[in-house]
């Protein structure tokens, strides 16, 4: 065990000896406590209210798709590591009798599971998109969208959660709109979380893309500035982890689901998209884990 997996080890335990998150038997998979979800709560209402001046549409999606919406999007050809695609047992009274047995002797269901045809949200936008196949009106439309979202990377790291929440502001509608909604948060989302007491820094990022075509992908992102991460550390961990980012996505969903501006051209959009349970862990790390003893205008502001 290297000095890094020792300190996260350590400092996982250390919440979870604390009260805020429960230890399961998956890496990445935790119980959360009220005291936690109290925070998450703050933090939501927190973050609902910054993105408030631009009168968005409230919508919220469970967090199962259709296995097709990550085909279309191209996610599945993109982060075929990343997916969770959910199976189910669809046989009959002598299948069932087979699957009893092979439970009996300790074997895995896997050979008699299924593919439902759906599986779990890998982002909080990605179900929004599909609804809006048509015409946008002029000045394009603005969602406040939150809810769990699934990304299989396994860790001991309690900041690299499999399942977590993402609250997001997505506008879709004409070019110069996306730009200016890219630019609107790249300086606001450093203030929303620098009004938190975190110590955040910037960098250009690019998504996790998979194989040799997603780094030319990757590449692409990032000479076109179509991603941007807000970092801090949320451990002892001399790595600091991203708690927002801003993504211009161009027109790629606007083409995948049939979205077009007023205009008729192919829509184009862009969001920005908040880590709530990350937020939670840096402020945990950064201002100490008795949440009664942060500043008072800290508190205030999560109403916790």
């Amino acid at each position: 065990m290297d000095k890094e997996h020792e300190i996260l080890v350590s400092y996982r335990d250390a919440l979870c000896e604390a009260g805020f998150l429960q230890r399961t038997t998956v890496d990445g998979v935790y119980g959360r406590s009220a005291l936690f979800e109290r925070l998450v709560g703050g933090v939501e209402a927190y973050l609902s209210g910054a993105g408030a001046d631009q009168s968005p549409t409230v919508v919220r999606f469970p967090p199962v798709v259709p296995l097709e919406l990550l085909v279309r999007s191209g996610y599945l050809r993109s982060f075929p590591t990343l997916v969770g695609s959910i199976r189910s047992f669809k046989g009959n009274e002598d299948d069932h009798r087979v699957l009893l047995a092979e439970l009996e002797e300790g074997e895995r269901w896997s050979s008699a599971a299924t593919d439902t045809g759906n599986a779990l949200c890998p982002a909080a936008c990605h179900p929004l998109y599909p609804t809006l196949a048509g015409g946008l009106p002029p000045s394009g439309r603005v969602f406040d969208v939150y809810g769990y979202v699934f990304r299989h990377e396994p860790s001991v790291d309690p900041a690299r959660m499999q399942i977590f929440r993402q609250y997001e502001f997505v506008y879709v509608g004409d070019s110069l709109g996306a730009t200016s909604h890219r630019d609107l948060w790249l300086e606001r989302a450093f203030d929303v979380l620098g009004a938190l007491g975190l110590k955040v820094t910037t960098q250009a990022a690019t998504d996790p893309f998979f194989g040799r075509t997603g780094r030319l992908l990757a590449d692409s992102q990032r000479l076109a500035g179509r991603k941007t991460e807000f970092l801090a550390r949320t451990s002892p961990s001399e790595m600091s982890t991203a708690l927002a980012s801003v993504n211009l996505h161009a027109d790629h969903f606007g083409r995948a689901f049939g979205i077009r501006s007023a205009d008729g051209t192919v829509a184009h959009s862009a969001c920005v998209g908040f880590g709530v349970e990350r937020i939670v862990l840096a402020l945990l790390y950064q201002h100490g884990l008795d949440p009664t003893s942060w500043p008072s205008t800290l508190r205030e502001r999560l109403t916790t």
